[in-house]
């Protein structure tokens, strides 16, 4: 008789005398290239906490914090390709499938954060547009994504108030969109990773800074950049992603699970994150100079970027020009 067989035989006895065999566990294993610490780390133990609980120990989820198992770049394949079940990564990183997640990353395209938030959220056209795309072109669905902030300008030589402050710069640019915005300003971009800023500012390698307001205080690039600007001009996301032949082998009851812990994590995190921002700021205002940009002046930095829009839907095509839409759509312009 088989090891098959007995199983089979023992779980209806088991049913026989009314006693339902334990489920077996699913084990969800993610990738994530930042700290079990760090805000996106804490937010993927909520979502543990949650699933763990409401499936009654059936799903297990396992954290590989601070890139053990994959590189940034790497966990679109992984998590698409199925060597991993989930993780977490830079929205930009799907660019190369899907070009029109830099959308988020167009200069003043979101007028204030009530409108960003409501063009990001979970039931947005833009979101199942962007959505659907990384589903379709990577095999990775979209769980939620993971708000890490928003863009600031730093200077060195003097604050920056206007666009031409810009002019005729060498400014530090971490993406392809955020580099068009430096061009369009008339400066010159130089892209460099989050971890070369301090020693790029300091040896005066380029003369002016893009990075989210939270970095400059983790990073202490206040001691080497002495004026931020809150341009706010952009955001910085992440998404959690999933594989989806793993997540279409799970029931009916694990995925709608799945789906509102996330629903969930997503707001308590932006709510979180921003927060954590003002906050970073405050702190910021008693070690830089902080310039805060009024309506006038956010429109003229707007007028100024404004061509950026209109370069992204001509390169990135019918797709590009969707989301651009549905956008604007959103906020009702």
């Amino acid at each position: 008789m088989t090891r098959r067989t007995l199983v089979g035989l023992l779980c209806a006895c088991l049913i026989l005398f009314g006693i339902q065999p334990a489920a077996a566990e699913t084990i969800i294993r993610v990738t994530l290239q930042l700290p079990e610490t760090h805000s996106l780390g804490q937010n993927w133990n909520r979502f543990k906490e949650i699933i763990e609980r409401e499936s009654g120990g059936e799903l297990q989820l396992q954290l590989f914090p601070s890139a053990q198992l994959y590189k940034d770049n790497q966990v679109p394949e992984a998590v698409g390709s199925g060597a991993i079940e989930a993780g977490s990564s830079f929205l930009g990183r799907f660019a190369g499938s899907v070009p029109a997640v830099d959308v988020v990353a167009l200069p003043l395209f979101f007028k204030d954060e009530a409108a960003l938030r409501l063009s990001i959220s979970s039931g947005s056209r833009m979101r199942q547009l962007l959505d659907t795309a990384i589903l379709e072109e990577t095999g990775a669905r979209v769980l939620w994504w993971q708000a890490f902030g928003r863009n600031v300008f730093l200077s060195k030589d003097a604050p920056l108030t206007i666009p031409d402050d810009v002019r005729g710069k060498k400014v530090r640019s971490y993406g392809k969109v955020q580099s068009w915005t430096v061009e369009a300003l008339g400066g010159a971009p130089t892209i460099l990773s989050g971890s070369q800023q301090f020693l790029a500012y300091q040896q005066g390698a380029v003369d002016i800074g893009m990075t989210g307001a939270s970095a400059v205080e983790s990073r202490k690039l206040y001691e080497v950049m002495p004026n931020m600007t809150l341009t706010f001009d952009s955001v910085i996301e992440f998404v959690a992603v999933m594989n989806n032949d793993f997540f279409e082998r799970l029931s009916p009851q694990d995925q709608q699970l799945i789906l509102d812990a996330a629903s969930t994590v997503e707001e308590e995190l932006r709510d979180a994150i921003y927060a954590q921002e003002a906050q970073a700021v405050e702190t910021l205002r008693e070690k830089m100079t902080v310039i805060d940009l009024s309506a006038e002046e956010r429109d003229k930095w707007r007028a100024a970027t404004s061509s950026v829009i209109d370069r992204f839907m001509a390169e990135i095509g019918s797709t590009g020009e969707a989301v651009v839409k549905a956008g604007l759509e959103e906020e009702g312009r």
